[in-house]
């Protein structure tokens, strides 16, 4: 008998973003965790530069071990081409040395602008190439807060009081503080993993904060912060998605909040409580907000829904991430083995949903019978 084929994975990590360090260390975990007998990876690298490369080295990351210094093994990679329209010669690589085969399906690890806005995702359905996650709509909902935010609202969905500015935007100290109070966050809007998010108790702090969100992005928020518990539930599915367990982020002393130092760099930084101690009721009430929220910005795949839990019994969602870290320390893998779903399993799941909904989507017509 004929061996079957292993189904070959192209993992796309790495990007143009600020998130980009984040992304190589959440690649690493899914490509030591993934069923090799399954699956035969093809591990695809895009630097600083938006290049895109092919790495067949063990050699794949530099410093892999270390959050801090981790980078692309630049030297030990060939550039690749795109090639749309072009059946079974998707990639092409820019040496003989490393030959390119069609992938069947891409797992994007992609975190913040230029891989979870939409963009990598709206290249691949041109690839006409299966992907993990949510698709082009969802991802870019996902991405921008603000109008996620005022979706949500829509929805009846309770979420935090925030005011939104571009860079030529008057932004008033007193009048943000009027309508927000203090203390409150100032975060870049398309960006994640609280990079460029600072927390304001005065004016000086205040104008500091705008400066630091307009390095990362054009439009910023302000938003009122929300004492409480912080929460998370992972979603899982495409048209009957599911929710995990919640989890509770207890933030360490040495943090002011759960900053980019706490969740990736400082492994004393938080306190993962997995699952959170709740009540029934809550944990209901959590895992059926998260589904609507899901269903909501039209979401595919997989998200992070993050809460503030307030008075005990008030769930209010901060905001869903559709690309979740993937690291040994990260939420999203963690609540799903909390639920009885390892780590391999869940990536196998997510690749699996992936082509259900590509078979979904082939059967769509492409040309109007006139008949």
């Amino acid at each position: 008998m004929k061996k079957k084929r292993k189904i070959r994975v192209g993992i796309i990590f790495g990007g143009k973003s600020a998130e980009h360090e984040v992304s190589l260390q959440s690649a690493k975990n899914i490509m030591e965790a993934i069923n090799k007998e399954k699956y035969e990876v093809i591990p695809i690298g895009i630097d600083k530069d938006g290049r895109w490369l092919l790495n067949n080295s063990t050699e794949l990351l530099l410093n892999a071990d270390n959050p801090k210094l981790i980078k692309l093994n630049q030297t030990m990679s060939v550039s690749l081409a795109l090639s749309p329209g072009e059946q079974n010669r998707q990639l092409q690589s820019s040496s003989d040395e490393i030959q390119v085969r069609q992938i069947d399906v891409a797992f994007p690890v992609l975190h913040g602008p230029f891989g979870e806005d939409g963009t990598v995702q709206g290249l691949l359905k041109l690839l006409d190439v299966p992907f993990v996650g949510a698709g082009v709509l969802g991802s870019a909902l996902g991405m921008d807060k603000e109008v996620q935010k005022r979706l949500l609202k829509a929805a009846g969905i309770p979420t935090a009081n925030f005011l939104a500015f571009n860079e030529n935007s008057e932004i008033d100290f007193r009048s943000v503080k009027r309508k927000l109070g203090l203390p409150l966050f100032i975060k870049p809007v398309n960006m994640g993993s609280s990079v460029g998010i600072s927390k304001v108790a005065d004016e000086g702090q205040f104008k500091n904060a705008i400066a630091e969100a307009f390095k990362y992005d054009r439009k910023i928020m302000a938003e009122e912060y929300i004492q409480g518990r912080e929460l998370e539930c992972s979603v899982l599915g495409n048209d009957k998605p599911i929710a995990s367990v919640p989890g509770e982020i207890i933030v360490g002393d040495n943090h002011d909040f759960y900053s980019y130092e706490a969740k990736y760099i400082d492994e004393n930084g938080a306190l993962l409580a997995i699952p959170a101690k709740l009540s029934l009721p809550i944990i209901k009430k959590v895992q059926d907000i998260a589904i609507k929220a899901f269903k909501t910005l039209c979401l595919e795949g997989m998200a992070r829904v993050d809460f503030f839990l307030r008075n005990k019994n008030e769930a209010i969602v901060n905001e869903l991430n559709t690309i979740p870290g993937f690291t040994k320390i990260s939420m999203y893998p963690k609540l799903w083995e909390a639920s009885g779903v390892s780590y391999t399993e869940l990536i196998d799941k997510l690749i699996m949903l992936a082509v259900e909904r590509y078979a979904r989507e082939k059967k769509l017509r492409t040309s109007v019978n006139l008949k």
